[in-house]
């Protein structure tokens, strides 16, 4: 059965009920706001109605023939970082002097693809940036390696927030897998001089079996700006379960990137992380006390996928030559960061360790 596609995104304009100007959400208040007048439209059903369209997935293997494109109305604006080559799309032509990942002021005008495929569904900023300042200067103070100057580098006051490309796929499985399952026991032998032991022996016996599996939402970043072992340090985001139509109106006001890893690589990348999902999985059903020359033939039906936006609060820093990132899952709130370490901090611990040694070493030898 083909999922029906969802036709492409129009910028539409939601007006302030009092000035007229336009909404734009607000984490901290959860709802519509008008930068100008402050005036506030809380979400809700009607709200979603009024904006358009359900969150439907897309059949893979029809988007990969003719993909729904284009952000509508052709009023995105890119720029391009030349330090991370990162692109950012920005409504309204509202751009900014530094680039919002790397913070190198090296951005120029980027030409929009014609066939990039429109965000189908959107995560809004559900922390607020005075909660995630918190918890960075939480962050800040459990690294104990860091060095002294390091809290002052990382300035909370560069936070912003950006809505990361993201793609979600769906798919069905069915595994079937051989391989020798291995029974441990033991024997006992003796030596020449006539003393026994136990040896552990293995016992190799043929074994198979099959297995159904659905993939639910399965993640694959489509951003180049923030690292991927920083992301997967703050996932996971709730898609399966709060994931809005996606609305201008939501990405109004903040920077979003456009995807660089298209729908055909990242649904590359999807199948090898379901295979090593699928091989561990077949593994777990494999009897006995261990295992060899597991074989897994597996079948994928009914692949479907979102291009979605994903919201995260992101500093920035230089520190010595080298360019830092701190970033925090704007919907939950995890944090995850790279910093510098203090080699003098480190020499310190291990002097100290080494002569907690010393001073312990003549009591267990006594003893």
């Amino acid at each position: 059965m083909t999922v029906p596609e969802s036709p492409p995104a129009v910028v539409r304009k939601h007006p302030c009920p009092e000035c007229g100007a336009n909404l734009e959400w607000n984490a901290k208040a959860q709802s519509l706001k008008c930068p100008y007048c402050g005036a506030q439209v809380e979400w809700s059903e009607e709200t979603r109605e009024e904006l358009g369209r359900e969150v439907v997935e897309q059949d893979l293997d029809e988007a990969l023939r003719d993909s729904p494109r284009g952000w509508g109305a052709g009023q995105g604006y890119e720029v391009q970082c030349q330090n991370c080559h990162a692109i950012s799309v920005f409504l309204d032509r509202t751009v900014a002097q530094r680039c919002d990942f790397c913070g190198s002021p090296a951005i120029v005008a980027h030409e929009a693809r014609n066939d990039a495929i429109t965000p189908q569904s959107i995560l809004p900023f559900k922390v607020s940036d005075g909660q995630i300042r918190d918890r960075i200067r939480q962050w800040y103070g459990s690294r104990w390696f860091a060095p002294n100057k390091f809290k002052t580098a990382a300035l909370t006051d560069t936070l912003h927030g950006v809505y990361l490309p993201y793609w979600t796929f769906d798919a069905h499985a069915a595994a079937q897998w051989q391989a020798e399952a291995g029974y441990y026991y033991t024997t006992t032998v003796r030596d020449g001089n006539g003393r026994s032991r136990q040896v552990r022996q293995v016992r190799w016996e043929f074994a198979s079996g099959s297995l159904r599996h659905f993939f639910d939402d399965e993640l694959v970043p489509g951003t180049v700006g923030v690292p991927l072992k920083l992301l997967r340090q703050i996932e996971p985001f709730p898609t399966t379960t709060d994931l809005k139509p996606y609305s201008p109106e939501f990405v109004r006001g903040w920077t979003v990137e456009r995807y660089q890893i298209d729908l055909a690589k990242a649904a590359g990348i999807n199948e090898q992380d379901m295979d090593a999902q699928l091989r561990t999985l077949c593994a777990r059903q494999v009897p006995g006390d261990t295992q060899r020359n597991l074989q897994v033939q597996r079948q994928y039906s009914g692949r479907t996928f979102k291009h979605i936006l994903a919201p995260v609060w992101l500093v920035g820093y230089t520190y010595g030559r080298r360019n830092y990132q701190i970033i925090a899952n704007g919907y939950t709130g995890q944090v995850a960061g790279e910093r510098p370490y203090s080699w003098v901090k480190i020499a310190f611990a291990v002097l100290a360790a080494l002569m907690l040694i010393a001073l312990l070493a003549p009591l267990f030898l006594g003893n």
